[in-house]
């Protein structure tokens, strides 16, 4: 049989919101825990460990809710029929677009804020501080990468860039499944065993963005291939 007039096996629209529910669960970590900072923040108790939140609260208070935004908003424009507009209304897909870029900017901007001025906690040294400017900065950048793209029509591109964006800020979750087992394993991170882990996870995130990427492209190629073949 011919690939170009075989029957195509459509997946089970149910999987389609199986990746915005893992990447939601992924999420919970870092929002319980901002949710938690916030708390803090409201109630006034100052402790050691947060006094540095309340010298300076306005950083911390905008990443806070734009991280949250943009990891629940953020995992629905990966569900396909999203993408696609309505009698010539703009799709989800693209509304969502206009509000995750500038929350993604404000994350990742008051992130690295937080990280050049507020006095380094426990186990955070120099290493990880490195770490977060490198990959803070690269995800300012995706985000920009992915607006210009858009501005020129370049889709595939656009949904590269911001893929790897994501990957970097939900990164946070994967620090979760990358610490705990070595905890399990091993025992008690150091600031060395901390930094490394961290950078781990956004290395992680960054691989399976690239991944999908990879799967996205090849797909794609594979089905101009069919369309031009031969009967």
């Amino acid at each position: 049989m011919n690939p170009a007039t075989a029957p195509r096996i459509r997946p089970n629209p149910r999987f389609r919101w199986l990746v915005p529910a893992a990447l939601i669960f992924l999420s919970l970590v870092p929002i319980i825990a901002g949710a938690v900072r916030l708390g803090e923040l409201s109630g006034g108790e100052i402790r050691p460990d947060n006094a540095r939140f309340f010298d300076s609260p306005v950083p911390v208070l905008i990443h806070i809710p734009t991280v949250t935004l943009y990891l629940v908003l953020g995992a629905f424009q990966f569900v396909s029929p999203l993408r696609r507009g309505k009698r010539g209304r703009p799709s989800w897909h693209k509304v969502a677009g206009r509000i995750l870029a500038p929350t993604g900017l404000l994350a990742a901007l008051s992130g690295l804020w937080m990280a050049v001025f507020y006095d380094l906690p426990p186990l955070d040294g120099p290493l990880l501080l490195i770490l977060r400017l490198v990959f803070g900065s690269a995800m300012v950048a995706f985000i920009v990468l992915g607006f210009i793209a858009v501005r020129r029509h370049n889709y595939v591109r656009h949904s590269e860039w911001m893929s790897r964006a994501y990957a970097i800020g939900i990164a946070q979750g994967t620090i979760v499944v990358v610490t705990i087992p070595w905890i399990v394993l091993v025992g008690p991170v150091t600031e060395l065993t901390r930094a490394l882990l961290i950078g781990a996870s956004w290395v992680l995130s960054l691989a399976v963005a690239e991944y999908f990427i990879y799967r996205r492209a090849h797909g794609a190629e594979q089905k101009l291939r069919r369309s031009v073949q031969p009967v």
